[in-house]
């Protein structure tokens, strides 16, 4: 029988709402905790209880679990819970924070004596709210038998990537999945807005590569969203990723790789927020191709 846990949730926007959900249900006892409380109130109806600051939200807990926007809020978010928290409390890190972020969010877990684990998650809304999320984790063997239940209960596969979760081995996973990610999606949005410009239409180009190696389901699944004006509520916020593509950047340009492809999905990405599509899903970066907000 699986050993039930107090797990504290720190963020609870798409995706850390839908992880305290299924934590719950699978039987754990949940304290969850979000910025903007009323996001976090729906949980109650879950059995989540929610408090009212990350201390509280830490009290007792066996594992601490942080979703956030990116890794300086969750660091400042760890230093607000710090007060409460125990040494030797597993910390499973989802924050997709980037390198040096994680270096950051490692060396408080040193210093607050926290069991730290690199545990950043491939998956959108909804194989999140199916718990069939992947979790990407590097941390030490020694104590995976606390985190272990927590990623039962929120993915349906988890891939150990190190034994140290400092070294990042989890998010380095992470970065080079999402830059495809990115490139798909940039890819897929700027294929429907040439389609638009030149007057075809965009299922011909579908049955065109249908069954060949050019296609894909995420190829049709996000044009979909835009074809059907299906951009809200997201998978996977434009702005959350512009921030992701961002670190890409980041990641690449410190490691002395230029990611050109990852560059301009970046520009798409904040040109699109910047036309008012931030909290629609990413396959908005499509509208980035046009001058304004437009109709797809």
């Amino acid at each position: 029988m699986t050993h039930k846990l107090t797990v504290s949730v720190l963020g609870t926007g798409i995706m850390g709402a839908a992880m305290a959900r299924n934590l719950a249900r699978a039987g754990h006892t949940v304290h969850a905790w979000n910025r903007t409380r009323a996001k976090a109130e729906p949980l109650a109806a879950e059995s989540v209880r929610i408090a009212d600051s990350p201390a509280q939200a830490v009290q007792d807990a066996d594992v601490v679990l942080t979703m956030l926007h990116d890794g300086p809020v969750a660091l400042d978010t760890m230093r607000q819970a710090a007060p409460a928290l125990r040494p030797g409390t597993a910390w499973a890190q989802s924050t997709t924070a980037g390198l040096d972020g994680i270096a950051e969010l490692a060396a408080f877990a040193r210093e607050h004596g926290l069991v730290f684990y690199d545990a950043p998650v491939l998956g959108t809304r909804q194989p999140a709210e199916a718990g069939q999320l992947t979790v990407l984790a590097a941390g030490p063997v020694e104590g995976r038998e606390k985190v272990t239940p927590v990623f039962e209960a929120v993915g349906a596969r988890t891939v150990w990537s190190g034994e140290d979760g400092a070294e990042g081995g989890a998010t380095r996973l992470k970065l080079v999945a999402n830059s495809w990610v990115l490139a798909v999606t940039a890819a897929a949005g700027e294929a429907l807005a040439l389609s638009k410009a030149l007057g075809v239409d965009p299922h011909g180009f579908f049955d065109l590569v249908a069954g060949g190696p050019l296609d894909m389901g995420y190829l049709r699944a996000k044009s979909d969203l835009v074809l059907e004006g299906k951009l809200t509520p997201p998978q996977f916020a434009v702005s959350t990723a512009a921030k992701d593509a961002r670190l890409i950047v980041q990641a690449g340009a410190d490691n002395g790789v230029r990611l050109d492809v990852a560059e301009a999905a970046a520009a798409r990405m904040e040109r699109a927020a910047a036309q008012g599509h931030a909290d629609e899903d990413m396959a908005a970066a499509y509208f980035a191709s046009f001058d304004g907000k437009t109709d797809s």
